[in-house]
C-alpha cells in the first residue's frame, strides 16, 4: 500500500506537500522530531521534486532556510516538531517580516485534548509569533473526507499566497497530528480514496506563477505624471539607493540609472545596494557620501530639496542626520505595504517597484521637457547641472583619497578588507555580510564595480544571530560564495557548522577577529571601562583554528593583503573554509575616529 494511504495522518500530510509541489515549492528545512513524522515521511516522498535538507538546530535550521529564500526569491518551507522546538525560528521568522522573505513555518503539534494537562513537550503554539506572520492559521486535525482535504488544498494555498502578497514574508502553520505517526495502519479505511482519488481532477487549476499583479501598480504609475512633473521642476535633487537585495540587481541599477539620468540628479548609492557594484550603468553615482557628509558646512551647501529614495533608508547615520536637519520633500519608491521612513519627514510612499516607473517616466520625460518654456527649463537644468556637478566633483575627490589611503596600508586595518572584496572578488559572486561593524565598512569604503557582486545581509531586524546559517543558504547550490563577519556574530552561530554535511557548493568566511564587538567601541560607553570590556567588549578568547577543527573545516590565518587576494579569486568550488584576519580592535576604532572625517575635500568650500 502506498504510504499516503496508510492512515489518515499520512493521506492528510500527503496533500499538503503534494500542493505545495504543484504551487512550486523546490525546498524543505526538516528539523528532526516526533511529533512532525507525518510531514517528515511526505516531504521525504516527494525528494528530489522537492529538495528536503535535515538540520539539528532549529535556530540554525530557519536561518538557512531565510538564506535560501534570500537566494532564490522563492518560498522554502521549514518543519519542526512540538514544543519549544518552533520558538527557535522565532528570530529568523523576525528577520523574514522585517526582510520581506518569503518563508512557510510548519510548525507540528499536539491534538487538543492533550494540551493544558502536562502532556509531554507541549506548549501553547497558537499566534506563537505574535503579530510577525504575513498570515498563520491552525489546522484541522487530519480527517479522511473529501470535503476537508479540499479545506485543507485551499488553506495551503492561501498560506503560500500570502508569503508573497501583498508584501513578501513569513506565514505559520501549526498542525497538529494524532498517533499513530509513524505511517502504520491506524484502523481507517482509506481504499475509497486509493481507488477512486482523481489526483489530475482534485489539483487542478492551482497556479504555480507569479501571484503578484501589476493592474494597481500600473494604475498607480499612470497618476504619478504630475509628480513627474514636480520632481522635473526642481533643481537640487537626490535620489538615495538604499538598501536592496533585487533578484534582478542590473534591471534595478539600470531603472535607478534612467530616473537619474533623466532628472540629472546624483544617486547616492549605500554599500549594501546593488548600484555600488554596476558602477558603469549610473554616471552620477556618489560612493562617498557618509564620509563627504561629515564636513557640517559642505553638507549644508548640499542641502536639497526633493529627495527619491529607492528602497530601505541606508545605514549611514552621517546620512540620517542631514536628511532629518534639512527636512526635504521626500518620496519613497517601494511596492511594499511598509512604512519605509525611520525619520518620520515629509514623506510620500509611491507602492511601485523602480524599474516600472523608471520605464514609464523615463519615456514621458522628454515631452514634458519639451512642453515647458525653453527659458524656465534651461535655467532649471543650468542650475540642476551645478548642483550634480558638485556632487560629482566631491566624489572623485573623496573616492580617490581612499582609495590612495587603503592602497598604501599594510597594516592589517579591518576597513580595508572591505575595500579589497569590492575589487577582487570573480564576477557575479554572491556576498553576505553580517552585521555590526561588516555592514558600516562596506558604506564606508566598498569601491563601486562593474563584478555584479550579489551582496545579501539581515537588515531587517539587524541582528548578529543566524549569521553562518542564512550565509550557508545563500551559498547553498549557488556559486561559490563569501561571507564577510566578525567573531562574535560567527561564534553566536556555531551551530550553522553542523549544516556542513548537507552543504552543496563552497563558502569562503572572511572572519574579522578583533576579539569582540568592535562596534561598541564607536559608542560613547566606550570612554568608561569598567565596565566596557568586560559587558561591551566582551572578549571570547577563542582559537578559531581548534573550533574549525572541530567541525572538520578548512583554517588558514592571513598575515598579509597580498595573501588574501590571492585566497579570494579564484575561489574553491566546495566546502567551508575560514580565513582568519586578526586586527586590533581599539587601533581600529581610533583610525576611524581619526581619519573618516579628514576626508571630506576642504577645497570645494573655497
Amino acid at each position: 500500500m502506498p504510504i499516503a494511504f496508510r492512515n489518515v495522518n499520512q493521506l492528510w500530510a500527503y496533500i499538503l506537500t503534494e500542493t505545495l509541489k504543484t504551487l512550486g515549492l523546490r525546498c524543505v528545512v526538516i528539523c528532526p522530531g516526533s511529533r512532525s513524522t507525518p510531514l517528515t515521511v511526505a516531504f521525504a516522498q516527494q525528494v528530489p521534486d522537492i529538495e528536503a535538507i535535515s538540520i539539528l538546530d532549529e535556530r540554525s535550521a530557519a536561518f538557512f532556510a531565510l538564506g535560501r529564500a534570500k537566494a532564490t526569491g522563492c518560498p522554502v518551507a521549514i518543519v519542526c516538531t512540538s514544543g519549544t522546538a518552533g520558538a527557535n525560528f522565532y528570530p529568523a521568522l523576525i528577520e523574514a517580516k522585517e526582510s520581506r522573505v518569503p518563508l512557510l513555518i510548519l510548525t507540528t503539534d499536539r491534538p487538543q485534548e492533550l494540551r493544558d494537562c502536562h502532556s509531554g513537550q507541549t506548549i501553547d503554539q497558537w499566534k506563537l509569533y505574535g503579530n510577525y506572520p504575513n498570515w498563520q492559521a491552525e489546522l484541522a486535525l487530519p480527517s479522511p473526507d473529501m470535503g476537508m482535504l479540499a479545506y485543507l488544498r485551499q488553506t495551503v494555498i492561501h498560506s503560500w499566497e500570502r508569503t508573497q502578497t501583498p508584501t513578501k514574508g513569513p506565514v505559520h502553520l501549526n498542525i497538529p497530528f494524532r498517533d499513530p505517526l509513524a505511517p502504520v495502519p491506524d484502523g481507517t479505511d482509506l481504499s475509497y480514496f486509493q481507488s477512486q482519488f482523481h489526483l489530475q481532477d482534485f489539483f487542478a487549476g492551482i497556479n504555480s506563477n507569479s501571484l503578484i499583479s501589476t493592474l494597481v501598480q500600473t494604475r498607480l504609475i499612470a497618476s504619478l505624471l504630475p509628480t513627474f512633473q514636480e520632481w522635473q521642476k526642481c533643481d537640487r535633487g537626490i535620489i538615495i539607493a538604499g538598501v536592496a537585495q533585487p533578484q534582478q540587481p542590473q534591471e534595478y541599477c539600470r531603472a535607478i540609472a534612467r530616473l537619474s539620468q533623466t532628472l540629472k540628479w546624483p544617486v547616492l548609492a549605500e554599500g549594501l545596494s546593488p548600484v555600488r557594484n554596476y558602477a558603469d550603468l549610473n554616471p552620477y553615482l556618489i560612493s562617498t557620501y557618509d564620509l563627504i557628509l561629515r564636513n557640517q558646512q559642505l553638507a549644508k551647501q548640499l542641502a536639497p530639496e526633493m529627495v527619491i529614495q529607492v528602497g530601505e533608508m541606508p545605514t549611514s547615520k552621517e546620512l540620517r542626520s542631514w536628511i532629518d536637519a534639512t527636512q526635504p520633500r521626500r518620496w519613497v519608491i517601494d511596492p511594499s505595504d511598509q512604512n519605509l521612513d525611520p525619520l518620520h519627514g515629509r514623506t510620500t510612499h509611491l507602492r511601485v517597484a523602480v524599474e516600472q516607473l523608471a520605464e514609464e517616466q523615463g519615456s514621458r520625460g522628454a515631452g514634458e521637457q519639451e512642453s515647458r518654456g525653453a527659458g524656465e527649463q534651461g535655467r532649471i537644468n543650468s542650475l540642476a547641472d551645478e548642483y550634480l556637478k558638485f556632487w560629482c566633483t566631491a566624489e572623485a575627490q573623496v573616492r580617490k583619497a581612499v582609495d590612495q589611503t587603503m592602497d598604501t596600508m599594510e597594516e592589517l586595518f579591518e576597513g580595508k578588507a572591505a575595500w579589497l572584496l569590492s575589487q577582487t572578488l570573480p564576477p557575479g559572486t554572491p556576498l553576505f555580510i553580517a552585521n555590526s561593524m561588516p555592514v558600516r565598512d562596506v558604506e564606508f569604503f566598498w569601491q563601486p564595480n562593474n563584478l555584479g557582486v550579489r551582496s545579501h545581509f539581515n537588515r531587517g531586524a539587524n541582528g548578529i544571530d543566524g549569521t553562518l546559517s542564512t550565509a550557508l543558504g545563500i551559498a547553498h547550490r549557488q556559486q561559490s560564495s563569501v561571507m564577510l563577519t566578525g567573531d562574535l556574530a560567527l561564534l553566536h552561530d556555531t551551530n550553522g557548522f553542523l549544516i556542513r554535511n548537507k552543504f552543496v557548493g563552497h563558502l569562503t568566511i572572511l572572519l574579522i577577529n578583533n576579539n569582540g564587538g568592535g562596534i561598541f567601541e564607536m559608542l560613547p560607553i566606550a570612554k568608561f571601562d569598567p565596565p566596557f570590556e568586560e559587558f561591551f567588549g566582551t572578549p571570547q578568547d577563542i582559537d578559531f583554528a581548534q573550533l574549525c577543527a572541530t567541525y572538520n573545516v578548512q583554517h588558514e590565518l592571513i598575515t598579509s593583503w597580498e595573501q588574501l587576494q590571492q585566497k579570494l579569486n579564484p575561489l574553491p568550488t566546495m566546502g567551508i573554509r575560514v580565513l582568519e584576519l586578526r586586527t586590533n580592535r581599539k587601533a581600529d576604532a581610533k583610525w576611524r575616529q581619526d581619519n573618516l572625517r579628514q576626508f571630506a575635500p576642504i577645497e570645494l568650500l573655497r
